[in-house]
């Protein structure tokens, strides 16, 4: 019997995802076949596909449909799970059976960090990279990093000046950010927003009107990145990796986690970023674009964790060859090319959202904290530094307090 297509087993919110995923594909190499209910009802609006029946009919479908995988995708974990029935199915029938978050991760190249249990995260060695994948990254990276201060050198001087001719103050950026073991350190850039601002924003789509003409030629081609080399060099960095984050990105995750119960559940395994060296470019980079929120920074998380999880010298490479034609294309700043299946999520070549995140002085505090989405219907949270405004007050760079 011809095994085909993809039967999804569960209707939970992750269930949803995939199948949304699948239907979107638009090559069809894994064919939809249809959704199964924990229990007897019809099926939750949003799937795009048919309901096959319950778990109840599960051998009988599985018959009638000869599926060659059975993502299993259950709200109450493996509550409803007929195990006996897949692994006879798995073993007799040669059926692949996969989690949903397995599929999920498969599918999209990130991870459902909300239905990952904790379990997984512990108990299990894929998030401790291997020593030769540490080593191999920190090796290339220095000779990386020394060839490209090698070949950029000519250009320094050329865009010193032109970033000095183009608005006055200091030809570099430099800001604190948060590295491998929490570490702090000073990242360096070409400065590509004007200096004469008071306050900026933690969002790309803030600052718009603050990026100069030279630095918004720079971002396009990332040559205001030119001067992190130097982080490379002295092991604040790697070549790939997690974007470091400022300070306040750090501050915005603790006070959703400490508000969790006013605008939603805590945003789990944050800290693994801080697992291994940041880089300067990232597969969250060549994967997706400017964080212009909270949800966004989230999204981009997924892919963090992801390239985590996944380090290996061969997506390295990946990611600095798709790196390599931003470079040398260029790209439009902060905007996505590709729309996710599920949301507004998007993928592209684009950027990073510290990154965004430029040309603060010293003296001038961020302008704003944290974005949350209109959705959690909150103006204030409590903190331990006082009230701090959200939603639009935010938005609008009201708090300044940092």
């Amino acid at each position: 019997m011809t095994h085909t297509g993809t039967m999804i087993f569960g209707t939970s919110g992750l269930a949803r995802k995939i199948a949304l995923e699948l239907h979107a594909r638009a090559d069809r190499r894994e064919p939809l076949l249809g959704v199964v209910s924990e229990a007897f009802g019809i099926l939750p609006t949003g799937f795009p596909c048919t309901h096959l029946g319950s778990v109840a009919d599960l051998p009988a479908i599985i018959a009638s449909t000869s599926p060659q995988r059975v993502v299993v995708a259950l709200d109450n974990a493996y509550q409803h799970l007929p195990a006996d029935r897949l692994i006879e199915a798995q073993a007799s029938e040669r059926i692949m059976v996969e989690t949903g978050t397995d599929a999920f991760e498969r599918l999209t190249g990130k991870l459902a960090i909300e239905a990952l249990p904790g379990s997984t995260i512990l108990f299990s060695g894929a998030f401790r990279p291997r020593t030769t994948a540490l080593v191999f990254g920190r090796l290339f990276s220095i000779v990386g990093a020394v060839l490209g201060l090698l070949i950029t050198l000519p250009l320094v001087p050329l865009m010193a000046v032109a970033i000095r001719l183009d608005s006055p103050g200091p030809i570099l950026f430099v800001q604190e950010r948060i590295g491998f073991g929490g570490r702090k350190f000073n990242l360096l850039k070409f400065r590509s927003m004007s200096a004469e601002q008071a306050k900026y924003s933690e969002w790309v789509g803030d600052n718009e009107g603050t990026i100069t003409r030279v630095g918004r030629l720079l971002r396009k081609f990332r040559l205001d990145e030119i001067p992190q080399f130097i982080n490379v060099i002295l092991g604040d960095m790697n070549l790939v990796g997690p974007r470091p984050h400022p300070e306040s990105n750090r501050q915005l995750f603790v006070l959703v986690a400490r508000n969790a119960a006013q605008c939603g559940d805590q945003i789990p395994y944050y800290s693994l970023r801080q697992t291994i060296r940041p880089g300067i470019t990232g597969w969250a980079q060549v994967r997706y674009k400017y964080a212009n929120g909270l949800n966004e920074e989230i999204e981009k998380l997924r892919y963090d964790l992801y390239y985590i999880k996944h380090c290996s010298a061969w997506l390295d490479l990946r990611i600095l060859f798709e790196t390599i034609k931003v470079v040398l294309v260029g790209h439009a700043h902060g905007r996505a090319t590709q729309q996710s299946a599920y949301g507004s999520g998007a993928a592209d070549a684009g950027g990073a959202g510290p990154d965004a995140r430029d040309a603060r002085s010293e003296a001038a505090p961020s302008a704003s904290i944290a974005r949350i989405q209109p959705s959690t219907k909150l103006r204030w949270m409590r903190s331990r530094d006082g009230d701090r405004p959200v939603g639009r007050d935010a938005e609008r760079g009201r708090y300044s307090n940092k």
